[in-house]
């Protein structure tokens, strides 16, 4: 692929869709950002989105992108936005065939679907121009963190190709819970990511995995964990001696984490 070997997956939060036109959001400066702390341009971009669920793991493999408008009652400035990068179908087939290598023998092929704004909204931010292609993951939420992070150990050779992987969802979602603007964070979400960053960076892998039995407050942090298994594959493709660290760590409205973080394999040099 020509492009140089990457040693860093990263976990996106990506909150509030409003989070593409919202220059408040703490957030927003954090991924306008993205390209003076990550100079390095990917091949191509591999973005597993809390936001498409399906009972096995799906890519779309499509030449163009469609931007898919997944949320309602947002300013109708919101549904003219577009991102317009190329699809990456042969990325799409390479992760389908690094799976089923893996022991994942049933991953399908969408030939529709684009990306939905837990991918489009973060890149519009960090690659405004959309000038490299990408393609979609999906999660399975039925199976688990550690089918999840064994998904990501599949997809770690895609780093020596140049391919930058990004879960993107949210380090706490519990969309019932979520307070005014402003509000300070909320005592069982506090808990929640101290304890998810404490683990991160210890290396403690294994609890992250376990994290319904291990964290405090797991159900109220993700009572459903779509949000949650796109750090459990970025995890797992950084590898197991990976070394974590927190990107950014900023709050909104008292329940919404937007806590991202970067995994660095170690060096082979």
């Amino acid at each position: 692929m020509g492009s140089r070997k990457l040693r860093e997956t990263f976990y996106i939060s990506h909150g509030s869709p409003s989070l593409a036109i919202d220059d408040s959001i703490p957030a927003w400066k954090f991924l306008k950002s993205w390209k003076q702390q990550f100079p390095q341009r990917p091949s191509s971009i591999l973005v597993i989105s809390g936001h498409w669920d399906t009972h096995v793991p799906t890519v779309n493999v499509v030449d163009q992108n469609e931007t898919i408008y997944d949320f309602y009652g947002f300013p109708t400035s919101m549904y003219k936005l577009k991102y317009p990068a190329a699809g990456a179908a042969g990325l799409g087939k390479r992760v389908k065939e690094l799976l089923i290598a893996s022991g994942f023998s049933d991953v399908d092929e969408d030939r529709k679907r684009g990306l939905d704004h837990g991918a489009w909204v973060p890149l519009m931010l960090m690659y405004p121009e959309a000038d490299i292609p990408v393609c979609q993951l999906s999660v399975s939420s039925s199976k688990g963190a550690t089918y999840h992070y064994n998904m990501g150990k599949a997809l770690a050779p895609l780093k020596d190709e140049g391919v930058l992987i990004i879960g993107s969802g949210s380090a706490t979602h519990n969309l019932r819970a979520i307070g005014p603007r402003n509000t300070p964070p909320a005592p069982w979400a506090t808990a929640f990511i101290s304890w998810l960053k404490t683990s991160l960076l210890e290396g403690r892998y294994d609890e992250v995995n376990e994290y319904e039995e291990k964290a405090p407050y797991a159900k109220m942090a993700h009572p459903w964990p779509d949000h949650f298994f796109p750090l459990h594959v970025a995890m797992g493709a950084a590898g197991e001696n990976a070394k974590a660290k927190v990107v950014h760590d900023s709050w909104d409205a008292g329940s919404l984490s937007y806590a991202s973080f970067r995994f660095t394999a170690p060096s082979t040099d």
